[in-house]
């Protein structure tokens, strides 16, 4: 019997191509006419969108196309400059035109709406949204008509010379692995170019079979001390892998251009002084970059793990919603709190292994780290290192490490046959709710 496929996903990659210096400047002009006629189209959609705006995207297009484009069955359309002023463009280029200018009338006029009724309006003199019909877009690229494959390796495009529109090939030096998964079909790709970068994003519509669990489950438990803190453990309650993940070389890069921030204000503001709009904007974009590697990077491992081990799920804390908490005078807890990055690390696990066909759930945080996983009860953080643990019976543990195994036993009882232990209370008004389930009521289970 064949394994049940996962949802369809949609997944981009980036194939970086070579053009010489003739090349790149078609592929310019190519993307600036793109431009021009998207500019042209926004006008006259805006135009019609009484007529225009309750249609769906199949009759949407033809019903543009009638009023720019002339042809043996239309031979006097509304407006026959734009035919004129775009002669010989192709007709795939028109139609992905017609579905950005529809696309950014429909959210000019929402917005537009917004604002009328108040919905969007911070203050009674806030100004009414505007028409942006210069949006800085690129060419959507159809198969056989405005680009070829050949292999791998090159790329045939059809691009603009200014007076003519040519087929031109050119090598696609870098490329990912998704192209080789059989079960993933390629769609149309965009066209990137700018003064910095010369590439094609690829989509891709994944259809992954799903993980057929081995009876394992992935616990992640995330944290300061340890970015993350990885558990492989078994329906039983047996724990068979343990991992940090910490890319610490990452997190002090992050530190300490955020620290220079701080020390640059000092000297800006003085006494009584005052910071201007964009004070160290590029410091933060840099660390917002870093963040942004650190995020891949752990999902990467923890997505790695939980293929190698093919698990049933990946579990998380349900984090949602929770807000940092400062600590003692002149402490830094609150600005590491806000450097912590688990809604950014969850949301790139799920991602990447959603592609793979796994499943990622997650289970309510309360006294994961605080219950002993033994059983034994409440245990006590050390005072100097707030990463260790004090059991009731005197045993130190890493606190860390005793959350993802209580992660893991909640994330089973979640997968079981009891979906609704988180609603449901303990029969003994003396004992925790089941939703605090630790890895010893795995073990009792047996």
């Amino acid at each position: 019997m064949a394994q049940k496929a996962a949802p369809k996903t949609i997944r981009t990659d980036k194939w970086r191509i070579a053009p010489t210096n003739e090349q790149r400047q078609y592929l310019l002009n190519t993307v600036q006419e793109y431009r021009r006629l998207c500019r042209f189209l926004v006008t006259v959609v805006c135009t019609h969108w009484v007529d225009l705006g309750s249609l769906n995207s199949d009759k949407l297009v033809p019903a543009v196309e009638r009023l720019v484009h002339g042809t043996a069955k239309n031979p006097t359309p509304k407006y026959p400059q734009i035919n004129r002023a775009f002669h010989k463009l192709p007709s795939y280029l028109r139609r992905a035109a017609i579905m950005f200018a529809a696309g950014q009338v429909s959210s000019y006029m929402t917005r537009y709406r917004d604002w009328q009724s108040g919905q969007s309006r911070n203050r009674r003199d806030a100004k009414p949204p505007t028409l942006n019909s210069d949006a800085g877009c690129y060419p959507a690229l159809y198969k056989g008509q405005c680009f070829k494959l050949h292999g791998f390796e090159q790329v045939e495009i059809k691009v603009f010379t200014g007076t003519d529109w040519i087929w031109i090939t050119m090598p696609i030096v870098s490329l990912r692995e998704r192209h080789t998964v059989s079960t993933n079909q390629i769609k149309s790709p965009s066209l990137i170019v700018n003064d910095k970068s010369c590439h094609l994003s690829v989509p891709f519509e994944c259809h992954p079979e799903r993980v057929k669990g081995a009876g394992v489950v992935v616990a992640v438990d995330l944290g300061l001390n340890t970015t993350a803190t990885v558990s492989v453990v078994s329906r039983d309650g047996t724990v068979i892998h343990r991992e940090f993940i910490h890319p610490g070389r990452d997190i002090d890069r992050r530190d300490k251009r955020l620290k220079s921030v701080s020390q640059r204000a000092k000297k800006t503001m003085g006494k009584g002084g005052k910071l201007g709009k964009g004070f160290c904007k590029h410091t933060y974009r840099r660390c917002r970059n870093i963040n942004q590697q650190i995020g891949h990077i752990v999902s990467k491992r923890i997505t790695r793990i939980a293929q190698s081990y093919s698990a049933d799920a990946v579990v998380f804390e349900d984090l949602k919603g929770w807000k940092p908490k400062g600590g003692k005078k002149r402490s830094n807890l609150k600005q590491r709190f806000h450097g912590w990055l688990k809604s950014l690390i969850v949301e790139l696990t799920e991602r990447k292994w959603a592609e793979l066909g796994g499943k990622t759930i997650t289970v309510i945080a309360a006294y994961t780290s605080k219950l002993a996983y033994d059983g034994s009860g409440q245990v006590k953080r050390d005072g100097k290192n707030y990463a260790l643990a004090t059991f009731s019976s005197g045993k130190r543990y890493n606190c860390d490490l005793n959350g993802s195994y209580n992660i893991a036993a909640r994330g089973w009882l979640k997968l079981d046959s009891r979906k609704d232990y988180e609603k449901r209370s303990s029969g003994n008004s003396g004992r925790l709710p089941r939703s605090w389930a630790c890895l010893c009521d795995l073990w009792a289970e047996l």
